[in-house]
């Protein structure tokens, strides 16, 4: 029986409490891996709460960023509803848009509810980890130089990110200044035409995660990326030196052939990234 009390409506700033109580306290939950949590997107378009007299039962946000690309940063309900209940009534707006939406999965649950809605495998994520005795350290090349990124090289490196990793997987202007902001480490690697690698690190309990790393792609194949990861090695302080960490696509074979180079291997974790097509809502 379809209960008609329930209604869509756009989130707004005054619901934080009762989202912040469905994402913490609630079994069905789907949080996107971002530099932002989906409170802090709280006020942008593309976010939707389904709420039953006054109460949010569920919630999905799906805000465009980089633009045309609008990942699943939210999604959630409460246990009394049923997920396909919950789903159908917000995920009928999202797919409105006239933009790809995609997901990255950590959960089979909502991998299941995602294939159900139409969406499909574009590829997987890998994790690899590099042990401190593993470590092959690369010298920077001779015409080449490496220093901490500054806030002023941020539109740069933006730009370079578009190049290096396409419109599908950049990361905006907004998205990098907020890594910035977060990183243990950041870094550019630059010669005489300006800046051509970057390199941006956070902490964790069990060391490090390189969470981007990017070379402008007339600079490939120079040991740009090899050096820059040398020179995070170097930089790291303990405890953050012990492991590091690093997402990739799995089927991204210069990737790949880098990080194995360096010493990193699989830990034989992935995660699936399922896309539903543009235009199709």
């Amino acid at each position: 029986m379809i209960n008609t009390s329930l209604q869509v409506r756009q989130a707004v700033v005054e619901d934080y409490q009762q989202i912040a109580n469905l994402m913490f306290y609630e079994a069905n939950v789907h949080r996107h891996l971002d530099w932002r949590t989906p409170l802090d997107w709280l006020g942008s378009p593309n976010y939707w709460v389904l709420e039953d007299a006054g109460q949010i039962t569920a919630a999905l946000a799906c805000p465009q960023d980089p633009p045309q690309v609008a990942w699943i940063r939210l999604f959630g309900h409460l246990s009394h509803l049923d997920v396909t209940e919950a789903w159908s009534p917000l995920w009928d707006i999202a797919r409105a848009q006239n933009v790809q939406m995609a997901a990255i999965v950590v959960k089979h649950w909502f991998q299941n509810l995602l294939l159900s809605s139409g969406f499909e495998l574009k590829q997987n994520i890998v994790l690899l980890e590099l042990k401190k005795e593993n470590f092959r350290s690369f010298p920077v090349p001779g015409d080449v130089r490496i220093r901490t990124m500054t806030t002023e090289d941020l539109p740069t490196v933006a730009d370079l990110d578009i190049d290096a990793f396409g419109p599908f997987w950049h990361n905006s202007l907004d998205a990098l200044i907020r890594a910035h902001a977060q990183a243990v480490q950041a870094t550019v690697a630059e010669d005489d035409s300006g800046v051509i690698g970057y390199q941006l690190s956070t902490g964790n309990l069990f060391g490090s995660h390189l969470a981007r790393l990017g070379v402008r792609s007339e600079a490939q194949g120079r040991g740009v990326g090899a050096a820059l990861v040398s020179d995070l090695i170097q930089r790291l302080n303990s405890p953050h030196v012990a492991r590091l960490s690093v997402n990739t696509q799995a089927d991204n074979a210069a990737s790949l052939a880098l990080y194995k180079k360096i010493g990193f291997t699989r830990t034989g974790e992935h995660y699936p990234v399922l896309a539903y097509p543009k235009g199709d809502g």
